[in-house]
């Protein structure tokens, strides 16, 4: 993919109307999210008000599906409890602070909705185990509760509550809530998380992790597995069943076949084998949290990325990478990770981990992602309408030009502000950064991206302008040589046919063709020489 030349700071995501998209096609990459209910950490921001639970995920839906993502992975089974109508877990307290208390509608069904409405898909992400994330009070739970109604299933550890993988009614009871799941709402996917045995467990004394008690552990744990890909399939074979694993299965210290890593392992951590998983074709999907940057001394990303994709070679197992995008390291280089991922052919997408950090663009990672995936689709586009769209090619000024330093103050909706002008041929010309930047956080706003591979800039509307610590301050202007420029400039991934002039080595654009192509107004005043920006209305030529 295309190396991103500008880095990218700050992002409010674009609000309002989305087009509706044709269904996830097999041959599109997975671009997915994970939506955390634990702890409200993603979603719900509201306790007991359907409308606001409603309106939150439709905006963050409309959000991510803006930034170019066509998956949502929905907690919706985040503690033994439900998102959805259940005859086994009760009501999830996230919903309404109680758990057990019916929330007034089927959360779930909604989602899955407002989701395929946008031809998105909707996986249903279960934690199999997990009973509490603390406590060990069983009259905490709701009476409904199967861990009240069978304490003997239960295990604590660390001051929770856990489901017994070693038991065989926890292995159906599991199975059954899956079941349930896919028998009764149209899901294109059950997810399982990381957790499957209490991270750490301790074995009994004389055991060692390669012994008796440990390789049963990890059997158990392939039991659930195996029987929910059976299950889901006996059901619908169109349901797929995928895993989040832990991003190291085993070091080579460990085992010869494991990767050149020294990190924690999926394999004696939390008893999870998830190279059986794969090797015996017990799920669809796998999606390894490689959630470490490039050079990691412990776990370098692209040595994780190259160990899992010859992993899955051969087995029909598809590959996703889950990007640790809560890491201000991972979240930082996030191009050069989703670069990577290109150069491996199993690799099919990826996950972003999670929501709460693509909506705050954590270290820039929000307009990283859009503009990658914008400039993906417009590499896409001219294959799939050669026949029907001629190519556009930009308006070439004829020759150098004189540039005369402006002299004329401008005003943004009535403000005044401080912006570089230069007069070509009695028009203005002004820095498309510093439009940008001036009308930021209104109803007009845009951001730009350069794409050096294709030697374009992307403007893309309904989104702050990205300080990227390049801007320069307004200084003393004066007359100097104008140079067309030849760089293409695409508005929402769409190329537009506008002149552009290199000038001091910025990409100066006239005024008025900028104002037509984001829609804002223009105003002149000669009495005091004043050129205005105006955000509350229309271009009007």
């Amino acid at each position: 993919m295309k190396t991103l030349l500008s880095a990218v700071v700050g992002i409010s995501i674009l609000a309002g109307a989305v087009p509706a998209q044709t269904a996830l096609a097999a041959e599109e990459d997975m671009r997915a999210v994970w939506i955390s209910t634990v702890y409200r950490a993603d979603y719900p921001t509201a306790q007991n008000d359907i409308a606001a639970q409603k309106a939150e995920f439709i905006e963050k839906l409309d959000q991510a599906q803006a930034l170019g993502l066509n998956t949502v992975v929905v907690q919706i089974r985040p503690k033994g409890d439900a998102f959805y109508k259940s005859e086994l877990n009760p009501w999830s307290e996230i919903l309404t602070g109680t758990q057990g208390k019916d929330p007034g509608y089927d959360p779930m069904a909604f989602m899955i909705e407002e989701t395929h409405k946008r031809g998105m898909e909707f996986h249903a992400w279960m934690n199999p185990y997990r009973i509490t994330t603390s406590g060990t009070d069983l009259a905490a739970l709701s009476a409904d509760n199967m861990a009240r109604r069978h304490p003997d299933w239960i295990l604590t550890y660390n001051g929770a509550m856990y489901y017994n993988p070693a038991k065989e009614e926890v292995k159906q009871y599991i199975i059954d809530t899956v079941a349930e799941v896919v028998e009764n709402y149209d899901v294109d996917a059950i997810h399982f998380d990381d957790y499957f045995y209490p991270s750490n467990y301790p074995l009994s004394e004389g055991e060692t992790r390669d012994g008796q008690e440990a390789n049963a552990r990890r059997e158990h744990v392939n039991d659930l597995i195996e029987g929910v890909y059976k299950k889901i399939k006996s059901i619908d074979s169109s349901v797929e069943f995928g895993i989040s694993p832990m991003g190291i299965w085993k070091n080579q210290t460990s085992d010869r076949t494991g990767s050149a890593t020294t990190g924690s392992e999926g394999y004696y951590t939390v008893y999870g084998d998830a190279k059986a998983w794969v090797e015996n074709g017990w799920v669809d999907y796998i999606v390894p949290q490689i959630y470490w940057e490039t050079g990691n001394s412990a776990a370098d990303y692209e040595t994780l990325v190259k160990w899992w994709n010859n992993l899955v070679a051969g087995t029909g197992v598809d590959l996703y990478i889950g990007q640790g995008i809560y890491k201000d390291s991972v979240a930082a280089e996030i191009t050069k990770e989703l670069e990577i991922n290109e150069k491996y052919s199993n690799v099919g997408g990826s996950f972003y981990f999670s929501l709460r950090d693509l909506l705050n663009d954590r270290q820039g990672v929000a307009t990283a992602v859009k503009a990658y995936y914008a400039a993906q689709d417009a590499a896409s586009q001219p294959e799939q309408e050669e026949e029907d769209t001629p190519a556009v090619n930009p308006v070439q000024p004829s020759g150098n030009k004189v540039a005369y330093a402006g002299r004329a103050s401008v005003q943004i909706d009535g403000v005044a502000k401080e912006m570089d002008i230069y007069i070509i041929d009695d028009y203005s010309y002004f820095k498309l950064r510093d439009i940008a930047r001036s009308i930021t956080g209104t109803q007009k706003q845009f951001d730009t991206v350069w794409i050096e591979d294709t030697q374009a800039i992307h403007l893309q509307t309904g989104i702050p302008y990205t300080i990227n610590g390049t801007e320069s301050a307004s200084t003393a202007l004066t007359d100097t040589t104008a140079y067309p420029s030849t760089a293409k400039l695409y508005v929402d991934g769409q190329q537009k046919n506008v002149a552009a002039y290199t000038i001091n080595d910025y990409t100066y654009y006239k005024l008025r063709d900028i104002a037509g192509l984001v829609d804002f107004g223009v105003t002149w005043e000669e009495s005091t020489f004043t050129i205005g920006i105006v955000t509350t209305t229309g271009y009007n030529g």
